[in-house]
């Protein structure tokens, strides 16, 4: 009896994918760049199963090219690349990959940033490269501490409260949040407030982006709420790039209406609004928060389960999310 046929609709990592391949024939796309619309509907033709990425759209043109296909397997924790409904219709399972280990990846690198913005590692890292340090000054390049200064985490879930539990246990900073629903573990642990949205850019030092792309989060970020927050104050997104009115950030932090911001993902990914990279009051990562060995291996595996669950044990997938 053949194999299930599996496309990876972009080249990852293999590590983690081992048991895939043991029971499928696997087929992964060979290019870093994206696929064309052509290949994945190419791919999708002939797929039982798609291992899928944030950056390819599964509509429903690509289910109705789909004849075979049972199971969207994203790799990624976000799913708003995936029409739901159209894959309720065609009845394709659809899951994603909320790593544990990716989630501490993607605090970590949120940490980083806070950092990287607060001690001013970019200016120093350019001024002794341009040979401009002659002598120490006591007054030379005054970043901000982190202890007692207040976090505001918008977005509570796995990824916002790991970095919770590193800036409070880590840096002993006081933690308040925002989010549609309460979350009392944080609140137990850290000593976290729930406030709303207004009142944690007003009061954070520093603010993190922790909220999936939906139609309500969307530009939740625009100048009205940059206009809210500290002169003194940072902000940092490794979340969905829309979540930010990328052509307002570019003006409060020209005005410096803010004193800087520390961006992973963007609203036109990969493209970056006019003036953006021009800016020195920002940190700009391409898209990596993520991006480490041990985040990816368990990311690999978490798809080949679901695939596995759906394709050879005739079961639910794991993570499924938009149930049928």
């Amino acid at each position: 009896m053949p194999k299930p046929i599996v496309y990876i609709t972009r080249k990852i990592p293999k590590e983690g994918l081992e048991e895939l391949y043991k029971h499928c024939a696997v087929r992964m796309h060979a290019s870093q760049k994206p696929p064309s619309r052509a290949q994945l509907f190419s791919y999708a033709k002939r797929a039982d199963a798609l291992i899928s990425v944030f950056t390819e759209k599964i509509d429903k043109e690509v289910f109705a090219k789909s004849p075979n296909l049972k199971i969207v397997a994203n790799y990624a924790v976000g799913f708003d690349n995936i029409d739901l409904k159209a894959a309720a219709k065609a009845e394709v399972s659809i899951s994603n990959t909320p790593s544990t280990v990716a989630a501490h990846a993607v605090a970590q690198h949120a940490m980083a940033m806070i950092l990287t913005l607060a001690r001013r590692l970019p200016e120093a890292d350019s001024f002794m490269r341009l040979g401009r340090y002659k002598a120490w000054d006591p007054s030379l390049l005054l970043g901000y501490d982190m202890n007692k200064k207040t976090l505001g985490i918008v977005g509570s879930g796995r990824i916002g409260s790991t970095l919770v539990h590193i800036a409070s246990r880590g840096y002993d900073m006081d933690i308040i949040y925002y989010d549609v629903m309460r979350n009392k573990d944080i609140e137990k642990k850290y000593k976290a407030k729930k406030v709303t949205l207004q009142q944690l850019l007003k009061s954070s030092d520093y603010v993190s982006l922790h909220v999936p792309l939906l139609p309500t989060t969307r530009h939740m970020i625009g100048a009205k709420e940059l206009s809210q927050m500290k002169e003194t104050a940072l902000l940092v997104n490794t979340s969905r790039g829309a979540v930010i009115n990328e052509k307002a950030l570019v003006s409060a932090l020209r005005a410096k209406k803010i004193m800087g911001a520390g961006i992973d993902v963007y609203e036109n990914e990969p493209k970056l609004s006019p003036g953006l990279a021009k800016l020195l009051n920002i940190v700009l990562t391409p898209h990596i928060a993520s991006a480490t060995y041990a985040a990816r291996k368990e990311m690999g595996e978490m798809v080949t389960q679901s695939v596995v669950d759906v394709l050879i044990r005739g079961k639910r997938p794991r993570n499924e999310v938009g149930a049928k």
